[in-house]
């Protein structure tokens, strides 16, 4: 009872302290990445009317999760060499830059500059706000602020497309982004009032950061724009060379990414099935990539084909992420035994709403819709902390550490392909010709019949995992 006293959160102390107020302050770029992260999906039709470049859609997401992934590996390892108050106020003051390109771009190519410099920017928001909990706060009390700052996240992430459509309607999407370049630039200058311990404002004596991955980092860049290329002016030969060459560089990617142990994002042989972790991996890359269509291309449809309000859109797209926050807290407790059955269900809820999808979007009902939004995000929320917990808990002992930041990562590189595939589909199904009623027609199927081959991958998957669940130490 002493252990367990001990390592509540006193929320009195913390406040008197001011400890409360630097935690609520980095749990800011949190919420500034995650918002910004799902916002898009319902600035999308009011963008492309205003901007054009339908056929570049799916680079919104890619880009930003690309610069994402890559300062998220470099935050962690620059604070070695430079404060993190520093680190934190150039994070948001380059978050706040890519916000206001985006907010003035003439054409969507400024504007994925713009998101790119945003990715970057949030990206090194996030990994910080991590650190900064290991560096300003006791060791007793990290699994609550954890906790805390996933709860952060889930409500970002619910509250991004509902900003993206209300401020769309009564004002403008370019207002979407004016509002994150505003708090971008407060962030960065509260950072010299808020962070002013001797852990915020000095570099930890005789640190050394781990070598930075930048071989393994170039080829994934370069694989992810290698297939986001093949959908930009589709064309037979010149897509399908782009595509398998992408391929190859995400493939090598993960080779280059085992030659430097001390340096590396994933466990050995990350993909092998005759590993749980292996398997795991797999589960998470596959499902990551194939549920990417509706949140991009989702909205432009609803809007395009169907007349469904922007905001009633922003509503869909945020039941997903309400039911995965609420059926992950559902499930939460549930013991061991159960640990097989719950994985393997929320791996066919995925699946069945992936090809749900594929009926309701050209239906155009709202319902199945809502539907199929629910099963995807429920599904989320109901397997991935179990498969979380039996990736770390079956890694090497050595490997631990990296299995854990792995899993994220892994979905982000899920997200990035994700979209730039959804990008090519989308492009051949139509959109290569512009926007209208029948190319929206033509698109809505395709985007995500072409996904349901990764999602039966997802649930085979899940069933080999799930073998192991249930049998580990908790």
């Amino acid at each position: 009872m002493d252990v367990q006293a001990s390592n509540r959160v006193d929320w009195r102390a913390l406040w008197a302290s001011g400890d409360l107020a630097r935690f609520c302050f980095i749990s800011l770029g949190i919420m500034l990445h995650a918002t910004n992260e799902t916002m898009v999906a319902t600035i999308i039709p009011p963008l492309v009317v205003d901007l054009s470049g339908v056929e570049l859609v799916g680079w919104t997401l890619a880009i930003y999760e690309l610069g994402a992934i890559v300062a998220g590996a470099a935050a962690g390892r620059m604070v070695s060499y430079v404060p993190l108050r520093t680190n934190m106020a150039g994070a948001a003051g380059l978050y706040a830059f890519g916000a206001l390109i985006c907010a003035t771009a003439p054409d969507m190519t400024v504007f994925l500059g713009g998101r790119l410099i945003e990715g970057l920017g949030g990206g090194a928001l996030v990994s910080l706000a991590f650190v900064s909990v290991e560096r300003l706060f006791p060791r007793r009390i990290w699994p609550q602020l954890f906790g805390i700052m996933s709860a952060v996240w889930g409500v970002s992430a619910f509250s991004g497309p509902l900003l993206g459509a209300l401020v769309s309607e009564a004002l403008s999407w370019r207002w979407a982004f004016g509002i994150f370049t505003a708090a971008g630039m407060a962030m960065a200058l509260a950072c010299f009032v808020v962070l002013r311990s001797p852990e915020a404002t000095r570099r930890r004596p005789g640190a050394v950061a781990a070598p930075f991955p930048f071989r393994a980092l170039a080829v994934l860049a370069a694989g992810v724009i290698l297939v986001a290329m093949a959908g930009v002016g589709v064309e037979a030969l010149r897509s399908t060379l782009f595509l398998l060459c992408g391929l190859a560089g995400l493939a090598f990617f993960f080779v280059v990414d085992g030659w430097r142990p001390a340096s590396r994002l994933f466990p050995t042989k990350p993909f092998s099935w005759r590993s749980p972790v292996g398997s795991g991996m797999t589960m998470v890359l596959a499902f990551s990539v194939a549920t990417c269509s509706f949140s991009i291309y989702g909205p432009l449809i609803m809007t395009t084909l169907h007349d469904i309000p922007i905001l009633t859109a922003g509503y869909i797209i945020a039941a997903e992420s309400i039911a995965w926050s609420i059926l992950s807290i559902i499930v939460a407790n549930a013991p061991p035994s159960r640990e097989r059955g719950i994985i393997i269900l929320g791996a066919v809820m995925i699946a069945t709403g992936i090809v749900g999808f594929a009926y309701a979007m050209p239906l155009g009902s709202i319902p199945l819709i809502l539907a199929c939004a629910i099963l995807q995000g429920g599904g989320f929320g109901i397997a991935w902390p179990f498969v979380t917990r039996v990736i770390v808990a079956v890694a090497d002992p050595a490997e631990s550490t990296i299995a854990s930041s792995a899993i994220p990562t892994m979905q982000r590189i899920g997200y990035a392909v994700g979209a730039a595939l959804c990008g090519i589909i989308a492009n051949a199904s139509g959109f290569s010709h512009g926007l209208s009623d029948e190319t929206a027609a033509s698109v809505a199927s395709w985007l995500f019949l072409a996904f349901v081959p990764l999602g039966i991958l997802g649930v085979v998957s899940a069933t080999a995992i799930a073998r192991t669940a249930g049998r580990q130490p908790q």
